[in-house]
């Protein structure tokens, strides 16, 4: 097992304990909301820095778990159990429609078309506002329930652990895809596209495979947030949560499963801590902005680049040996 594997388990470790010793509702509301800005994160990495595709449509598949759980849940009717899962299903389709048009384009054209299809889905969502409650969007969803249990008792406890639970199988999902073989070809796509055809890697059915993967748990994420919050609106595909979460993907650090999570649970934390300052209501994203630009400057790598480099190696100093005279 790696370093950066222990620290994961190290971390998931701590989390299971957190509600023992938060028993607040407003506390553990906020790990849950990190929880899943961290899934987001983790998943938008996968396509940025495994794979090299500057891809600003990440956005767009959780928007499309968001309005799937709420439609199936309060116009079809279905279990909020059965409709979370349904999102990752939607969200793998709109990622294998989003990918065709970008599987071969390179650079700005990637940022520009990704973007565009954001937008188009959310003026989407926006003029079918009989299905979708358009700029109201869609409220008082069904909440989770188990037997006779409800899931908004005990202060939030049963949605933290469930979130938990999430953001756990989507990190050993993401690890398990990078350290494949498929990881490897991720790599080699991003790194030296021409040397990865060579080796017989079509460029393109990668892109759109890696789309797909990051899809699946950022639109079970999307479910989740929707039916946790019992709400859908437009807002979930802004740029300003696009540009929050892609903050924590480069603050936490590109190419990295445990550095997303960690910058998710930081900038979460920090975000709401400044907004209950006066006048840093605003000026809290203009010092996020600036403290991603200083990790970027010290330390390109992100977060994880500075925990590495503060986390003692276990090797001893290598003693000089003499030359025989």
């Amino acid at each position: 097992m790696t370093r950066n594997n222990l620290l994961l388990l190290a971390l998931f470790v701590v989390l299971a304990f957190v509600p023992q010793v938060f028993t607040d509702g407003y506390v553990r509301h906020l790990f849950i909301i990190a929880f899943i800005y961290a899934i987001i994160a983790s998943n938008w990495n996968l396509s940025l820095g495994h794979c090299g595709i500057f891809n600003f449509g990440h956005m767009t598949f959780f928007g499309i778990g968001v309005y799937t759980a709420a439609i199936l849940t309060k116009t079809a009717g279905v279990n909020p159990w059965l409709a979370i899962p349904a999102c990752a299903i939607t969200a793998a389709i709109s990622a294998v429609i989003m990918a065709a048009p970008v599987a071969r384009l390179k650079g700005i054209y990637v940022v520009l078309v990704t973007f565009a299809v954001n937008q188009l889905v959310m003026q989407l969502v926006l003029s079918q506002a009989d299905l979708t409650g358009g700029a109201k969007g869609l409220v008082r969803l069904p909440f989770l329930t188990i037997g006779d249990y409800s899931f908004i008792r005990d202060y939030k406890l049963g949605y933290y652990y469930l979130a938990l639970i999430l953001l756990g199988l989507s990190t050993a999902f993401l690890i398990l895809v990078a350290g494949s073989p498929f990881g490897k070809s991720l790599k080699a796509v991003r790194d030296a596209e021409d040397y990865a055809t060579a080796r017989g890697i079509s460029v393109a059915r990668t892109r759109i495979s890696v789309l797909v993967l990051s899809a699946i748990f950022t639109g079970i994420a999307g479910g989740f947030y929707t039916v946790y919050l019992r709400v859908a609106s437009p807002e979930v595909f802004g740029f300003s949560t696009m540009s929050l979460v892609l903050s924590m993907v480069l603050i936490g650090g590109i190419n990295s499963v445990l550095g997303p999570v960690i910058a998710a649970l930081a900038l979460t934390f920090a975000s709401e801590a400044m907004a209950g300052i006066g006048g840093f209501e605003d000026a809290r994203y203009i010092v996020i902005a600036v403290a991603m630009i200083l990790v970027l400057r010290l330390a390109p790598g992100g977060l994880i680049q500075i925990l590495e480099r503060l986390m003692p190696t276990g090797r001893k100093p290598a003693t000089p040996t003499r030359s025989p005279a």
